[in-house]
C-alpha cells in the first residue's frame, strides 16, 4: 500500500493485494436480520471488482467438526456452549459460502474455528506465499470477525482497508463506532464505491 503524497489518497498494487470476504454464510447472515442484505450486495460488488482487476480473493468461513468442538474449553464464552447444539457444523448448508460469493478458480478458501481469520487457519501463510501485503476486508459481523481480523492483520504488518458498507452488525451503533472511530487507527476505512480510486 502506497500513499500519493500530492492527494493523500492511498493506492494499492493489485498484485500484492487481497480482498478477504469473511463469514458470508447463511448461519451468520441470519443473525443480522434486516441488516444482512446490504453488506452482501456490496461484498458481491467488491468481489466483481477484485476479479476484474486481478486482485487475489480469499474466502473465510466458520465451521466446526467433532474434534474441533471437543477441543473447545468450557470457559470459552463464545464457542464453549456449541457442543450438542448442532449449529455451525461443517458440511451443512448453513456453513457454506453463499451462492452469490462462491469461490472461483485460484481463490483462497479457509475454514476457521474461532472469531478471527488468522488464528486457526493458514491464511497468513497462503497470503504471504502469494506475495500479498495489503488486505481489503469485508465481513459480518463488524464486531466479530471484522474487528478481530483487523487486529490480527495489523499485528501481522499488513496494509489494511475495511469496506464499511460490506460489513454489518446487528447493532448499527456498534458498527458505526467501529468503522468511524476504532478501525481508522489501524486501517483505511472506505466504501465499495471508492475501490476504483485505489488503483
Amino acid at each position: 500500500m502506497e500513499r500519493n503524497t500530492m492527494s493523500g489518497q492511498a493506492r494499492i498494487d493489485p498484485a500484492r493485494t487481497a480482498l478477504v470476504l469473511m463469514d458470508f454464510q447463511p448461519a451468520v447472515l441470519a443473525s443480522l436480520g434486516e441488516h444482512a442484505e446490504a453488506p452482501l450486495v456490496n461484498a458481491e460488488k467488491a468481489l466483481g471488482w477484485a476479479r476484474d482487476n486481478n486482485v487475489q480473493v480469499a474466502h473465510v468461513r466458520v465451521a466446526f467438526r467433532d474434534d474441533d468442538l471437543d477441543a473447545i474449553p468450557s470457559q470459552n464464552k463464545t464457542f464453549g456452549t456449541l457442543k450438542g447444539r448442532n449449529v455451525l457444523i461443517d458440511g451443512t448448508a448453513d456453513c457454506d459460502i453463499v451462492d452469490r460469493l462462491q469461490p472461483g478458480a485460484g481463490e483462497i478458501v479457509v475454514r476457521k474455528t474461532r472469531i478471527g481469520s488468522f488464528s486457526t487457519t493458514d491464511l497468513d501463510e497462503q497470503l504471504r506465499q502469494a506475495g500479498v501485503r495489503t488486505l481489503i476486508l469485508a465481513g459480518v459481523r463488524t464486531s466479530g470477525v471484522t474487528l478481530t481480523t483487523v487486529r490480527e492483520a495489523a499485528d501481522n504488518d499488513y496494509g489494511l482497508f475495511v469496506l464499511s458498507d460490506a460489513c454489518a452488525d446487528s447493532d448499527t451503533h456498534v458498527h458505526d463506532v467501529l468503522t468511524g472511530k476504532v478501525f481508522p487507527h489501524q486501517a483505511e476505512v472506505i466504501t465499495t464505491a471508492e475501490l476504483d480510486a485505489l488503483l
